[in-house]
Order: structure tokens, then C-alpha cells, then sequence
């Protein structure tokens, strides 16, 4: 099985066999997602995550380019091959995901919000840092303290307890939820945060080149509309984990 696997991601394009390498499988727990600072942080809860696996990096240039063909018909920061995709809106990752998953045959999907928080504090490894790596920003981030008014390529800075990089800044990243104002009702089981019909605006986090260093905190949230493409934008591959086969 694993020889018929390595042959079939042989086939692939080198870029999106990146992809499929840098997926790291983290081990599934439980923590106290959220923070009392801010109104939309609140109230902080218990959240149990079962394992999954998620991208070491967020999707870059090349790689987009890889899966659909040609850069996104906005894209602000070209000829960057290993700087994060931007100005890519929600339903352009979907789009990308489903692409992705005919060409690998496997199950991409954008993180829930819980995951990808889970991920970014450390995971079962966390040290209770107020950055994706580190208390201190300029060790993990690009922020407008110092990006230059602009994004950077991936893998430039710190990675956190998990081994993941850019977490906190350079680009916002998508996740699968509808926009709460708040916690109240929210899942503890690591799951997304759906509304049917679906609300008008998903979840962003992460912070980006473009904001401060107070967006770049593994529990700041922000939302946006769906087709929204602004140029600090972009999305991180998220997978379940599935059971051994014995």
C-alpha cells in the first residue's frame, strides 16, 4: 500500500507533493480555547480535539499555481513563488480544495477554528505563549512592524511547539466556520462551527503582514464575507487522521 501511495505521489505535480509531505499529524487533546480580552474571545471553554493533520505552512504561489493552473486573477504580491497565496476569498480555497482533492484522491479541507487554534497554541506541547512560537512577535511574525508592506516567503520565521510556521502573521488564514461574536454555544468537540443556512461571513485568524501585533495572537479572530479577496488572505490545508490498518 505505501509503495502504490509513493508512485501515485510520484505522478504529482513537485509542488503539490510538497503539499502532501509537509502535512504534520498532531495528536489530538484537550484545552481552554479562547481569552476574557475581548468580547469576541469569550467565554473561554473547554474544547476537546481529536487528532487531525494540518499544513506546516500556509498554501503558497507555486502551489496554488500548481492545482488550478494560473495565479489567482488578483493576486497582489507576484513572482513570490514561496510567499503565502493572497487576496483569495473563502469560496477561492474551496474551490482550490476540491481541485487538490481530484488530483491527490485524497480528503483536503480547510481547519475548524478550534483546530486551528488547538495547533497554534502548541497543541499538547503548548508552553502557553502568547504567539504561534514565542511571547515575542518579531520571533514568529510578519506584521507591519516589520514585513515591509508586504508578505514574506513561508518558513522565514520561528515555528512553534508543533514545528509549524507562520501561524501568527503574514497572511490571514480561512478556516471552515460561520462568524459567532462570540463563544456562547460553541462545539467542544473540535468540529466547525456551521450555520444552516450558512451565515454571512467565515472566520478568519491568524494575523497578517498588513495589522498590528495584537492580530497576530494565537486567540485574536476576525471575520470577513466569503467572496471576500483582500491581499492578506490566504489558507491553511487541514486533514483528518485516518486509523491505523492493522
Amino acid at each position: 500500500r505505501l509503495k502504490e501511495e509513493e508512485e501515485e505521489r510520484s505522478k504529482l505535480h513537485p509542488q503539490i507533493q510538497k503539499l502532501l509531505q509537509d502535512m504534520v499529524s498532531l495528536e489530538g487533546g484537550s484545552f481552554q480555547m479562547g481569552t476574557e480580552d475581548y468580547k469576541h474571545t469569550k467565554p473561554v471553554h473547554p474544547v476537546t480535539i481529536p487528532n487531525f493533520k494540518i499544513a506546516k505552512y500556509p498554501v503558497t504561489q507555486a502551489q496554488w499555481r500548481a492545482v488550478m493552473g494560473s495565479d489567482p486573477p488578483k493576486l497582489k504580491f507576484k513572482g513570490c513563488d514561496d510567499c503565502p497565496v493572497e487576496r483569495v476569498s473563502w469560496n477561492d480555497c474551496k474551490g482550490f480544495i476540491q481541485k487538490l482533492n481530484e488530483l491527490t484522491d485524497k480528503n483536503f479541507r480547510l481547519p475548524s477554528e478550534s483546530e486551528w487554534e488547538f495547533a497554534a497554541k502548541g497543541g499538547n506541547k503548548s508552553k502557553g505563549l502568547r504567539y504561534a512560537g514565542s511571547n515575542e512577535i518579531e520571533d514568529v511574525a510578519w506584521y507591519d512592524g516589520n514585513s515591509g508592506g508586504k508578505t514574506h516567503p513561508v518558513g522565514g520565521k520561528k515555528v512553534n511547539e508543533l514545528g509549524l510556521s507562520d501561524m501568527s502573521g503574514n497572511v490571514w488564514e480561512w478556516c471552515e466556520d460561520d462568524w459567532h461574536g462570540t463563544y456562547d454555544h460553541a462545539p467542544k468537540d473540535g468540529s466547525a462551527w456551521v450555520d444552516s443556512p450558512r451565515a454571512a461571513s467565515r472566520v478568519l485568524r491568524g494575523g497578517s503582514w498588513y495589522l498590528n501585533y495584537n492580530s497576530c495572537r494565537s486567540t485574536y479572530r476576525l471575520n470577513n464575507s466569503p467572496t471576500y479577496r483582500l491581499n492578506d488572505l490566504g489558507l491553511r490545508l487541514a486533514q483528518n487522521s485516518l486509523p491505523s490498518v492493522l
